[in-house]
């Protein structure tokens, strides 16, 4: 399997396949900007696929992960270092989720946000040829980092790209760096993340760099799964000890036709409508 970039890794834990096998028998797929982002974003498909061995999850990290803020025992580190820590680190969160397959392509944020960038373009196609996955995790087009944004429209890009036959079944939008409890409730996709909870739990605390160099990602992550879930339904008790949400970015694949930025905007069109409803009729 052939990456743009010469600083790509390719990591297949447990196993003896071909990073090519890896990839084709991957069931659920993340597509995410950086290092962490996908245990953040997408631990619904790696419990679906944990301990498994008819479902697949593979991750794919798109940049470098390089200007992440540090301090403490990483306060000296220079860029390379924190880039060759954060590499590990993604390794060791692809063994302990039993991940497939864990790609990490390299690309600075730079050439990212760079819409018409082919190497990204070509590793993406490589990817979503070769996996062929039922479920495609992704960042949601209303988040409020611009990588992370990037990142989503160049895997919609290539997304459509493909074949129809090709597609998978369901595109989620995924929270991180704005959350998605704004979406009124018809809109909102439940993503289940009650399995396994020391599971998840590993998985955000493998990220030592990050947590220990200022930014608590591990409490953050689960407080807001067990905020969304409590706060999901006022007149009913909890239905699950977990919840993420997400968008449903399924039609923006099937119909390449439609435009992201209207899409998007419909969902807010909708909570606007939705709140001016009720203040007409209980003000």
């Amino acid at each position: 399997m052939k990456t743009s970039h010469p600083a790509a890794d390719i990591f297949v834990p447990g196993s003896q396949l071909t990073p090519e096998a890896a990839l084709a028998r991957t069931t659920h797929l993340c597509v995410a900007a950086h290092q962490d982002d996908i245990e953040i974003m997408a631990y619904h498909g790696i419990a679906e696929c944990f301990g498994r061995t008819d479902r697949w999850f593979s991750g794919v990290v798109v940049t470098n992960g390089a200007g992440s803020p540090r301090s403490g025992l990483y306060a000296q580190y220079t860029d390379a270092d924190m880039q060759a820590v954060r590499v590990r680190e993604q390794r060791k969160a692809a063994v302990i989720g039993e991940y497939s397959i864990q790609l990490q392509l390299a690309h600075p944020s730079a050439a990212v946000k760079d819409p018409r960038n082919a190497d990204v373009a070509a590793d993406l196609d490589q990817i979503f040829t070769t996996a062929s996955a039922e479920v495609v995790y992704l960042h949601q087009p209303a988040d409020k980092h611009d990588t992370h944004v990037a990142v989503l429209g160049h895997a919609l890009a290539a997304l459509r790209r493909l074949p129809a036959a090709l597609r998978p079944k369901r595109v989620y939008g995924c929270e991180v760096w704005r959350d998605l409890d704004w979406l009124p409730d018809g809109d909102k996709q439940v993503l289940d993340v009650s399995a396994y909870p020391n599971v998840a739990a590993s998985l955000v605390g493998v990220f030592d760099s990050q947590i220990s160099g200022g930014k608590r990602y591990d409490l953050a992550t689960a407080g807001r799964r067990l905020a969304h879930a409590t706060y999901h339904a006022s007149h009913a008790t909890d239905a699950h000890q977990g919840i993420t949400w997400a968008m449903d970015l399924t039609p923006l694949v099937q119909d390449p036709s439609l435009s992201i930025r209207d899409f998007t905007r419909g969902f807010v069109d909708r909570l606007r409508d939705d709140i001016d409803a009720r203040l007409a009729r209980l003000t």
